[in-house]
């Protein structure tokens, strides 16, 4: 089929009325699906009920080091937790602090203790007369969320296909003292499921902000996530470029194990300097006496090392990678050629970003959503949930069957058709 934009009014008028029919067939079969957020399916979440036998009653619970798992202490976490995340996070142990079950909060708790105390000794956000953040777009509607939250104005950046456009980065953070961090995914990247380019990593690590409390809150959610096994993404590890640019203090890393082992019942941590962690540790000593201990434990007698969460990292995979294949295949099928979108393949990571003709995307969703699909909300990818185009999509494959998803993405292609071609011929009709 030739492109969309090619076609007369005549071809474009019965093109339109083909696909409303089909449309109709599609809104008869009833469907109930939900895909709007990238969380983990029943078979992924199976491969881990293993840790609810590590652990019983009669289990000893003590660490290597003495540390009773059942009682307080242990502020930064157990060292055998912190060995594993640190061998999961490309970081020594000791500059890492074990959290709770999200990073997400760890990232609100960093935002909300620099607002209401500042970085390291500097004047506390809330007293400054404007914070800003540079945000990566498109990116992840949840970092957003937090510092919309905090009233932190929020400056959108370009993606490339290397990362964020580090001309304007570089420019903004050296130029602006107002500008206080940068949301980062660098790694498998939400949504769009590109890596940083080892360029990208050393630009950052060497960045030369205007700010002494500028922060790069750098979010490896997806550092073990890949598809293949003979086709990696790779990323440098920040800390250690940083430290090698004579910027230690620059990062904040964060991960967890939500999409690893469970979503809700995970361990989360930080990753910074030493200097970084007295600021970290001088809050955390007023919030808690630690965290929990027992589902540290767990985790690390569950995995035993890092060779077991690769493994176990590759049994995800397997479940995943036929649904992102399924997807671009089902894509290229039905819409190439017409020239009305474009999709990434990512290597790894939970999402493929599609991006249609400018000004479809919301009713691109919209018609899914009637025809009993919901998908991440047209310009959620974007801050205040405004994309200047209306064009970003996010699809996340990971949750429905491959049947469910198979029946889902014929329906997108068909609504992405439809969304297209009522475009186009209202463009033809307004020559």
């Amino acid at each position: 089929m030739k492109p969309y934009v090619e076609m007369t009014v005549e071809e474009l008028n019965q093109e339109l009325d083909d696909l409303k029919k089909e449309y109709k067939k599609v809104q008869a079969m009833d469907m109930q699906l939900n895909m709007g957020r990238g969380i983990p399916c029943i078979d992924q979440l199976d491969l881990s009920m293993g840790m609810m036998d590590v652990l019983d009653s009669s289990s000893d619970l003590t660490c290597e080091d003495g540390t009773d798992c059942r009682n307080y202490g242990q502020l930064t976490g157990i060292q055998e937790a912190r060995e594993l995340l640190g061998d999961m996070m490309e970081n020594n142990p000791k500059d890492i602090i074990i959290y709770g079950n999200s990073s997400l909060n760890v990232m609100f708790d960093t935002i909300s203790r620099v607002w209401t105390h500042g970085v390291m000794g500097s004047t506390p956000w809330c007293k400054l007369p404007e914070v800003k953040f540079l945000c990566p777009v498109p990116g992840y509607d949840r970092h957003f969320a937090i510092t919309q939250y905090f009233g932190i104005k929020m400056i959108p950046v370009p993606m490339t296909p290397t990362g964020p456009d580090m001309d304007i980065v570089e420019k903004l953070v050296s130029e602006d003292d107002t500008i206080k961090g940068i949301w980062c995914v660098p790694k498998y990247s939400n949504p769009s499921g590109i890596s940083y380019s080892d360029e990208t990593v050393r630009r950052f690590a060497r960045l030369k902000p205007a700010a002494p409390d500028f922060r790069i809150f750098w979010d490896n959610a997806y550092g073990m996530h890949h598809l293949y096994d003979d086709h990696q993404d790779y990323l440098i590890e920040i800390l250690a470029e940083c430290k090698r640019a004579g910027n230690p203090d620059l990062v904040y890393k964060f991960a967890s194990t939500s999409k690893i082992t469970f979503p809700g019942s995970g361990i989360a941590a930080v990753a910074t300097s030493p200097n970084n962690m007295v600021d970290f540790v001088n809050t955390l000593k007023f919030q808690t006496i630690g965290h929990d201990k027992v589902n540290q434990l767990r985790h690390v007698r569950f995995f035993g090392d890092i060779h077991g969460m690769v493994e176990h990292m590759r049994k995800h995979a397997a479940i995943i990678r036929p649904k992102f294949e399924m997807v671009e295949e089902t894509l290229a099928k039905n819409l190439n050629g017409l020239d009305i979108g474009t999709w990434t393949s990512p290597r790894g990571g939970y999402f493929i970003l599609f991006d249609s003709l400018p000004g479809c995307a919301k009713e691109i969703v919209a018609l899914m959503k009637k025809a009993g699909v919901i998908m991440t909300p047209a310009g959620a990818t974007w801050p205040y949930g405004k994309d200047p185009n209306d064009s970003n999509i996010r699809i996340a494959p990971t949750y429905p069957t491959l049947t469910e998803l198979k029946t889902a993405m014929e329906t997108f292609t068909l609504c992405v058709r439809i969304a297209s071609a009522k475009k186009i011929l209202a463009e033809k009709a307004a020559k």
